[in-house]
């Protein structure tokens, strides 16, 4: 893991926020050699279930009908 002081931080903290997310390497922040903080990459966020399947998922046919058709029915 990466250390770098709350000082360096600051000066440079935009360029450091670019490298995380670039390599997915997590940066110490210190300060006066005490850790303070740790700079890591977002998870992704988690959505539902439905939200999870989109792009994963095709709807073929008709949705808003019967999945069999009426004259298939058996009627007693």
């Amino acid at each position: 893991m990466k250390q770098i002081s709350a000082a360096q931080f600051k000066a440079r903290c935009l360029a450091l926020m670019d490298d995380v997310k670039a390599t997915g390497e997590t940066i110490l922040i210190t300060k006066r050699g005490e850790p303070v903080a740790e700079l890591h990459p977002a998870r992704a966020r988690v959505v539902g279930f439905l939200g999870r399947l989109r792009g994963k998922v095709q709807l073929k046919g008709e949705l808003s009908g019967p999945a069999v058709p009426p004259q298939d029915w058996e009627q007693d």
